[in-house]
């Protein structure tokens, strides 16, 4: 679990989903674990990436604060109605909306590209004001659809509590294909998102018993451990390299949580 929780917060802080995405398989397929008390570890384990990532991406001036914090808001809203709902569905159907969700997201990375960055352009141009007085404009780059990126981030509030992702999954491709911002900023910004999601929904799978102390505590250390490190190499990544990680990780994570759910059903 210490091993497995390393190499889930590497992934999980370079690609800003919180080491969920491996965690869930990994506890469930790797050593057995009921499914929904696997999603409450792992919302203990983006917490623990959250912390350890985000105060590196943010002294980097990597992370866009003001955009991070202001979808936040709907994303903490969803964590809290997904957490709620968890407890309601099948193992069954938590594992097949895992696997569906993944594929949509690696296809949606493989079709995207990354917006241009002018540095020229943010140098000379003031940033542009969104609704209610944000500017949330970053350097090199403009920030539009912020009522479609609030739509989605409530969606990856939901999605974070059922599948114990940390909303990582959802946000890295809506602040990049639909919100215009740059994927190494989308994924800094989504380590700053994740640990209060998580925290939201963590809290509801706590009260109610969904959380094993004895399987959080060494995957936790493992997920820190390596969320440190992945976040201080981050920067030497190419971002095509970067996009590539992201793929294989979702494909290969889809595929196992698809037969798990059709060894589930059988």
């Amino acid at each position: 679990m210490l091993a497995g929780g390393v190499m889930a917060g590497v992934f999980g802080s370079l690609l800003g989903l919180g080491g969920g995405i491996l965690i869930v398989p990994l506890l469930t397929i790797g050593f057995g674990l009921p499914l929904r008390e696997a999603v409450g570890v792992s919302l203990i384990c983006v917490i623990v990436t959250s912390g350890a990532a985000a105060g590196v991406y943010l002294e980097r001036h990597v992370a866009n604060l003001r955009l991070g914090m202001t979808l936040e808001l709907f994303t903490a809203i969803g964590a809290l109605i997904g957490g709620l709902v968890a407890f309601l569905l099948s193992e069954q159907i938590l594992a097949a909306l895992f696997s569906v969700m993944l594929v949509y997201v690696a296809v949606s990375m493989i079709r995207g590209r990354d917006p241009e960055v002018d540095d020229d352009a943010a140098a000379t141009e003031p940033p542009a004001v969104q609704p209610f007085g944000l500017t949330l404009d970053g350097p090199g780059y403009a920030v539009h659809g912020l009522g479609r990126g609030a739509i989605g981030s409530i969606g990856a509030g939901v999605v974070s509590a059922l599948l114990g992702i940390g909303g990582g999954l959802i946000k890295v491709p809506v602040m990049h294909l639909v919100m215009g911002v740059p994927l190494r900023v989308a994924t800094a910004t989504s380590n700053l998102m994740i640990g209060i999601t998580a925290t939201a929904s963590a809290i509801i799978y706590l009260l109610r018993g969904g959380i094993d102390p004895f399987v959080a505590g060494p995957t936790a250390i493992g997920v820190f451990l390596g969320a440190t490190l992945g976040s201080r190499t981050a920067h030497r990544i190419d971002l095509r390299v970067l996009r590539i990680l992201f793929v294989a990780v979702l494909s290969w994570t889809a595929f196992e949580m698809i037969r798990r759910a059709l060894t589930t059903a059988a």
